[in-house]
């Protein structure tokens, strides 16, 4: 007789051992690790008074883990790089709460992969049944207003998606490794056009007299981090954003995934002048924070994207995903990848009524994303 899988919501990452978590199928991505969420609890990122309750799920069978879920509660949508705030003022015109709502997905950051995480040998389409049942029965307990999967694998929204779930699109700009031996097989890629304006914003920074160095975490001494946590909040400053990470979670980085933590370091006359996080996966680099203390012609191109970009070849990596949004890196060798979401809504009028948005703008992102195309920074013969 085969015993049914258990659900239930556990308040921290911590009740789940990092070696039976780190067990299940991550598929190489490096914020699903526990040592990430757990650095964004322990250094007060997420729970406390940040808007972020952690409620993960957990399916169990014999006091064995069969699937977990990063799940939090909100009381905002900040910090979710899917954006219903639309859906929140039409809640809110009709005398409704649409907070506290239940995501599914990995705080602050806009990085695909999947979200239930399985066990070897797990019955993916069952248990995703299975999650996506709890999690709205979950939500009623909790009166949420809405359940929201964010960044789901293709395969795992595909298994989601029908019936109270709907589906979303959205856009990043990814570049990918085309089996480049070098920067300069890169830029050969490139029309004529594209490659001279590469080439000249490369070489701005350099006359600046700048060098744009890689330290893996591992060998980033205090001075590294410490000037990156500056960088950081001197960007999240400048566009009047909200600071979400915390110095003490820029430290445990540096304590527990210094393995998968890339530092892109800009330096000037000895010192810090400019850096970028990177987090580095089993075959992909994922740009996440930058920032400067000064305007340097062109050094947020060199290092976010150029310095990251000889990375990505020199290591064989498959691609790098420089974080949402971004027109400007479409000219710069990265081209739009579709993203996925899922939602539930509690309330059937306004169900209906996101179900008719969603249609009407998967036509227009279509019409963007082949807009888009007729624009690509490759040679024909490479496009």
């Amino acid at each position: 007789m085969t015993t049914a899988p258990q659900t239930r919501f556990v308040d921290s990452i911590k009740v789940v051992p990092a070696a039976t978590w780190n067990g299940l199928d991550l598929a190489g991505n490096p914020f699903l690790r526990h040592e990430f969420l757990l650095a964004l609890e322990e250094s007060g990122c997420v729970d406390g008074r940040s808007g972020w309750t952690s409620q993960h799920l957990l399916i169990e069978t014999a006091g064995r883990l069969l699937a977990a879920a990063p799940v939090y509660v909100k009381q905002h949508s900040y910090g979710e790089y899917v954006f219903d705030w639309a859906w929140a003022n039409a809640y809110q015109r009709a005398g409704l709460r649409y907070y506290p709502k239940l995501v599914v997905g990995v705080p602050f950051t806009p990085v695909t992969g999947p979200r239930l995480l399985l066990a070897p040998g797990a019955d993916e389409s069952a248990l995703m049944t299975t999650a996506g049942e709890a999690l709205i029965a979950h939500a009623q307990l909790l009166q949420a207003s809405s359940v929201h999967w964010l960044f789901p694998s293709t395969k795992q929204a595909d298994r989601l998606q029908g019936g109270q779930w709907l589906r979303r699109s959205g856009h990043q700009f990814h570049w990918e490794n085309r089996g480049y031996g070098s920067f300069d097989d890169y830029l050969a890629a490139l029309t004529a056009e594209k490659r001279k304006k590469v080439r000249r914003e490369r070489r701005q920074v350099a006359e600046a007299g700048i060098r744009v160095g890689v330290v893996p975490g591992s060998e980033a001494g205090a001075d590294a981090w410490a000037a990156m946590y500056g960088f950081y909040r001197t960007t999240v400053a400048r566009h009047g954003a909200i600071p979400y990470l915390t110095e003490a979670f820029f430290q445990r980085l540096g304590e527990t995934l210094a393995d998968c933590t890339v530092l892109l370091m800009a330096v000037r006359d000895g010192r810090y002048v400019a850096g970028a996080l990177n987090l580095q996966g089993a075959d992909a680099l994922y740009g996440r924070y930058w920032g400067c203390h000064a305007d340097y012609h062109s050094l947020h191109f060199e290092t976010c994207y150029y310095r990251a970009i000889e990375h990505c070849i020199d290591s064989g990596l498959a691609r790098f995903e420089a974080g949402a949004q971004g027109e400007h890196k479409l000219s710069r060798g990265f081209l739009p990848v579709e993203t996925h979401s899922l939602h539930w809504l509690a309330e059937p009028r306004f169900a209906d009524a996101v179900a008719d948005y969603l249609a009407e703008e998967t036509g227009e992102l279509e019409r963007y994303r082949d807009l888009l195309a007729e624009h690509s920074p490759f040679r024909r013969a490479e496009s």
